[in-house]
């Protein structure tokens, strides 16, 4: 009678894990190193977070090629939406049901253009992220039919985030590089913003409908920017001009493809404005520095990589960055409080628990 008891609670909760896995909507994950989950693990490129001390606040405490000492902003999001991590697609994991959860393509190093990041050699651009996408659907379809397959993208929440890399390791890699050549900073804007109109529209092809568009963070306020073009620990003022020209500009065009669309396909997200808080009020956020990263070398810890032979802070939790270019795992979360709950400053035309709502009575 006892073991016939614990299998009736067992199958009990194994139904509910699957009701909770059905109802809970898939995930889709496009973009650079601020929301890459490891595909960049499988891949020959300089663009890794696979050694400790990332990790180190993550479950295992093991790195994971999260940019993160533990949560990145995608794995809070799934939080907020009652889902589990999605896996990077790369990964060999990534089966069976395990795909109808969904799946992270974002690759660190990449930007809205394919000759962002040429040094990094060997990782996942756009236009590649979107190929995969396109494969994915067809292993779905093969799991649970076309139509199915269909309705689960149709209904999923997607996030892109993408741009920074086509300032910092483009536009101004380098003194003199070859984009700065060609277009003064306003017109490599206004081409970097038709890139990526071309992309969302290729998102929208492939079946996408609620798509979260991150704008770029305040970029000449990381501190690897500090450490390289800083004397006196004030933000670049030619970074955030570029920040500040392209943010206005992603909005504007975002409100222009939803008009002709004739639907909230897109919903902009001020991530520079929520990052710009901490940086110039790092106490009210309970941040001691939002100068100096936690891990790395040289002035800010801002010069070269997080590795096991740089400064680590004992205490992420008041420090903004992780490491020279990435949030540490509290202000991910943070940011993605804002996307959750934030006023249209932050989220146009709505947030994601106003998304949320909105879908499940669909």
């Amino acid at each position: 009678m006892a073991s016939l008891v614990v299998v009736m609670v067992l199958l009990g909760a194994f139904i509910g894990h699957h009701q909770a896995t059905e109802a809970a909507r898939a995930f889709f994950v496009f973009g650079d190193s601020l929301v890459d989950n490891g595909n960049n693990n499988y891949l020959a490129t300089t663009a890794r977070a696979d050694a400790p001390p990332y990790g180190v606040d993550y479950p295992t405490h093991r790195p994971t090629g999260r940019f993160s000492n533990g949560f990145n902003i995608p794995d809070f999001i799934s939080l907020k939406i009652g889902s589990e991590p999605t896996l990077p697609y790369l990964s060999p994991e990534l089966t069976g049901e395990k795909l109808l959860v969904g799946a992270n393509f974002a690759s660190a190093g990449i930007g809205v253009l394919n000759d962002t990041g040429v040094q990094f050699i060997n990782i996942i651009r756009m236009y590649r992220q979107f190929q995969y996408f396109q494969q994915y659907q067809q292993r779905v379809a093969a799991l649970i039919g076309e139509e199915q397959a269909k309705q689960l993208v149709n209904q999923a929440l997607v996030l892109i985030t993408v741009g920074g890399n086509d300032f910092v390791n483009n536009y101004y890699l380098v003194p003199f590089s070859a984009r700065s050549r060609q277009y003064a900073l306003p017109d490599y804007v206004t081409y970097v913003i038709s890139e990526y109109r071309k992309l969302l529209l290729q998102l929208y092809d492939l079946g996408a409908r609620r798509v979260l568009v991150t704008g770029t963070g305040p970029l000449g306020c990381v501190p690897a920017e500090l450490a390289l073009r800083s004397s006196n620990g004030q933000c670049s003022a030619e970074l955030q001009r570029a920040a500040g020209l392209f943010n206005p500009q992603l909005i504007e065009m975002i409100k222009g493809l939803n008009s002709e669309l004739g639907a909230d396909i897109f919903i902009a997200v001020n991530t520079q404005q929520t990052h710009y808080n901490f940086i110039t009020n790092p106490q009210a956020f309970g941040f001691v520095t939002s100068k100096v990263a936690c891990c790395g070398q040289g002035p800010y810890n801002g010069l070269g990589l997080c590795t096991a032979a740089s400064n680590l802070c004992p205490n992420r939790d008041i420090y903004a960055f992780w490491d020279a270019f990435h949030p540490s795992e509290r202000a991910n979360k943070m940011i993605v409080d804002q996307i959750h709950t934030g006023s249209t400053e932050y989220m146009y035309p709505m947030n994601l628990s106003t998304i949320m709502a909105l879908d499940s009575r669909v």
